[in-house]
């Protein structure tokens, strides 16, 4: 189906919805056709990441689910985009944009966001952002939880051997060097727990399009994903 022309009056006010597992470029992708799109950009897994960090800060498990869903409610997760700069996310006055990318900060999240209780409360507080205006918000549960009626919703999706380099050049970059091996044992550790937990398993929304992006470069990845959310919110009969 040819996709109608494009509505700036309707992008503007769409609900954006990309999801996939570790390592598959969903923050790239989705930053950059939010950039695009003049759309908000909610980076769900920083919301999750960052709550790890802060709860190390101050003293709270990410293994007690009780005192992570206290600090879930108190914290003030925010994002901010300085002029001609970078997203940055922020609990309280504290930065955190630099912390939440290690890998420390990244099994922390895997582990806090199992409790009902705090993805309860981020959930709310992502959907009190998309309310706002448009948004592209990237996460694991977004097409199917967060927001399960957001006009385009895509999964993307890339062998675990693929998503491991993808991941190790990016800790490389960040000069957090790690074996590609080790990356690939966390990358599937992650994938298990995604899979496996009883609240919101990764698993792409049935009105989803799955993307295999394993033989995509980043370019060629976020170019086929901006045709595929504009052909979906240009014709949302596709999705009846």
């Amino acid at each position: 189906m040819m996709p109608k022309p494009l509505d700036l009056a309707v992008i503007k006010k769409a609900q954006v919805a990309i999801d996939g597992p570790a390592g598959v470029g969903k923050t790239t992708t989705a930053r950059t056709l939010a950039k695009q799109l003049g759309l908000l950009y909610v980076d769900t897994g920083a919301m999750y990441r960052a709550l790890a960090v802060w709860a190390r800060t101050q003293g709270v498990s990410v293994d007690d689910a009780a005192g992570s869903a206290v600090l879930a409610k108190k914290a003030r997760i925010r994002f901010e985009t300085p002029p001609g700069g970078s997203p940055r996310v922020l609990i309280e006055d504290s930065d955190l944009t630099r912390a939440i990318r290690s890998p420390d900060a990244s099994e922390g999240a895997s582990r806090i966001s199992v409790h009902p209780a705090v993805r309860k409360e981020l959930v709310r507080q992502q959907r009190v952002l998309a309310r706002r205006r448009g948004v592209v918000m990237e996460g694991r549960d977004i097409g199917t939880v967060v927001l399960p009626d957001a006009g385009a919703k895509v999964f993307l999706t890339a062998s675990a051997e693929e998503r491991a380099r993808r991941r190790h050049r990016e800790l490389e970059k960040q000069k957090q060097p790690t074996s590609l091996e080790q990356v690939l044992l966390d990358i599937l550790e992650r994938d298990a727990r995604d899979l496996g937990r009883e609240i919101s398993p990764l698993l792409p929304a049935p009105d989803a399009v799955v993307l295999d992006c394993t033989a995509f470069d980043p370019t060629t990845q976020i170019s086929v994903v901006r045709r595929v959310v504009e052909t979906l919110l240009m014709n949302p009969e596709i999705h009846d």
